[in-house]
């Protein structure tokens, strides 16, 4: 087992590449608080052993929960595993879906994410709504409202608010009463996305058991899905986080791909966690 602590557009993982071990994984709170220790991050990428695929892909964010899908992360897993061999195509499976991985020419590693989830059981929600646009908001402090999110499962929930300056937004106050609200029994990520053109969209995610991160991979294509569904931007499109740009495409057939840059920080040693 090697583990390495890597970053995708400012996405910190800690990824562990478990493939010639037996057995599937398993990490509690306790062995995700001290892994927090040894490295900071958002997410942890386990991959695991799979007949069906090169590897199963598993992620636990650092309150310790586990969820289905990390665009970011996947990518970063991805692009190790090109680093270590000659293959320019990878299979993932994961609890969020098969999952798809090619090497572009620049080297960089461009993750289809399966098809964009836009019914309201995919999501999901507690009771039936429009995904287009949801019969939802949240107030403002000091006042204003945002409203009409689109909702869309990238393989975890996601709720993305169109807004005119994200830069201006209390998103560290409003995002945990959105992440914890009835309407979402599994809680949700949120996204606020200023468009700036039909391709190229600012954004911010609150992310359900992380917080506010520097990027989210899947925040970024539920957006462009989300935004697009609204009319307000094309099918492709490079998003701007924090952390950098992710460019993001949704195909004809209803899958989502997202690239964007990966920084392998160093090798860690998870021996005594």
């Amino acid at each position: 087992m090697t583990a390495y602590a890597m970053n995708g557009a400012g996405n910190a993982f800690i990824v562990i590449d478990r493939r010639k071990a037996s057995g599937p994984s398993r990490y509690d709170l306790q062995d995700i608080a001290a892994m927090v220790d040894v490295h900071p991050f958002d997410q942890l990428i386990v991959l695991d052993p799979s007949s069906d695929a090169d590897a199963d892909l598993r992620v636990w964010n650092k309150d310790g929960g586990e969820v289905g899908a990390c665009g970011n992360g996947t990518r970063a897993a991805a692009w190790l595993l090109f680093e270590a061999g000659s293959k320019r195509q990878l299979s993932f499976t994961s609890s969020g879906g098969p999952m798809r991985a090619q090497r572009l020419s620049d080297g960089a590693a461009e993750v289809d994410l399966g098809p964009a989830r836009l019914d309201w059981r995919e999501i999901p929600l507690s009771l039936p709504m429009d995904t287009v646009r949801l019969d939802f908001g949240v107030n403002l402090p000091g006042g204003g409202r945002l409203e009409g999110p689109g909702a869309v499962s990238m393989g975890n929930p996601h709720v993305v608010f169109a807004v005119e300056d994200v830069l201006a937004l209390p998103i560290t106050e409003i995002g945990p009463s959105i992440e914890h609200d009835a309407l979402f029994p599994e809680r949700v990520n949120t996204g606020f996305a200023q468009v700036r053109d039909r391709d190229d969209i600012r954004l911010k995610v609150f992310e359900r058991g992380a917080g506010l991160t520097l990027a989210c991979g899947t925040g970024a294509c539920a957006a462009l899905v989300a935004l697009h569904r609204q009319g307000l931007v094309d099918r492709e499109a490079v998003i701007e986080a924090d952390g950098g740009t992710l460019p993001v495409r949704w195909d004809s057939e209803g899958h989502v791909h997202l690239s964007g840059p990966v920084v392998l920080e160093r090798e860690l040693d998870l021996r005594g966690v």
